[in-house]
């Protein structure tokens, strides 16, 4: 039956979720049980594509990526896929009428992975940015709205926002993994060699606007997804504050990390601020 097989497939996203980010993990827990597993499929998707150019190092990287990629195609034209992560994500596609220029964005960010090494101007910057995290946050907004084209057209800009943030905190944490594992650099006009605290400032300050025009969106997120959100919100914030305090040398030969039982407080006081109605 081809409902088991969608159960399968559902449970491997959110299985894909668990294993490779408890924060995120974390954060969508919270959600309304009614929209948990799109985020779960939408999830599994992204993070199986950037697997492909993050970590296959000892494969052919562009041809697993090329195959992945023709996959997803048949997966959205024909409604099923036999790789259950393809098959819970085109299921989502489908039940929200995502657009399909957001999914190709995303496909067009990760592909420039497969070669393209640092980014010299803040147009190619943002266009990165745009097809690997914006694109996403606007994938999940159009589920946490439920599909209602007014709602996403009002959320769209903050949507986009917050997913900057959360890309650009974790090019900040990941300095040296990019760095030296991938020889990767993000952030434009910016020597990692000899990145000192006025380089490190200059990206807090950018990340922090994201993060307050962000959280005008999370205020006006109807309440299945509210609260979800606003603990992702606060766990990036966290992780934010962390590297600010942070010397830059030290970031750049360290990963930071927020430990568990920090990320358990968080949500006990996110979910007393959310009750009390100060989000």
């Amino acid at each position: 039956m081809k409902a088991l097989f969608d159960t399968v497939s559902y449970n491997s996203s959110k299985l894909v979720t668990k294993t490779y980010s408890t924060s995120f993990s974390l954060a969508t827990k919270m959600l309304y049980k009614s929209i948990r597993s799109d985020i779960y499929n939408i999830y599994g998707f992204v993070r199986f594509a950037d697997e492909i150019v993050d970590s296959f190092h000892d494969y052919d990287k562009e041809s697993l990526f090329n195959r992945f990629s023709e996959d997803l195609e048949f997966a959205l034209k024909n409604k099923i896929s036999l790789n259950p992560i393809l098959n819970s994500f085109q299921h989502t596609y489908h039940k929200y009428r995502l657009d399909k220029n957001l999914v190709d964005a995303f496909m067009k960010s990760m592909r420039l992975d497969l070669h393209k090494t640092d980014y010299l101007t803040e147009e190619e910057y943002k266009a990165y940015i745009y097809g690997s995290a914006d694109v996403v946050g606007l994938m999940c907004l159009k589920v946490f709205v439920k599909g209602d084209k007014t709602k996403y057209e009002e959320l769209k800009e903050t949507a986009m926002s917050l997913g900057s943030a959360f890309q650009k905190v974790n090019f900040l944490r990941d300095l040296k993994a990019d760095f030296e594992g991938l020889d990767r650099t993000y952030f434009p006009n910016t020597d990692l060699n000899n990145l000192n605290e006025s380089s490190k400032q200059a990206i807090i300050d950018d990340i922090e606007k994201d993060f307050e025009k962000g959280l005008s969106g999370i205020k006006k997120l109807p309440i299945e997804a509210k609260f979800g959100v606003f603990m992702a919100y606060r766990y990036y914030s966290q992780l934010l504050k962390k590297l600010k305090k942070t010397p830059a040398l030290k970031i750049k030969d360290s990963r930071i990390r927020v430990s568990n039982p920090k990320k358990i407080e968080l949500l006990m006081r996110s979910y007393v601020k959310y009750q009390l109605n100060l989000i």
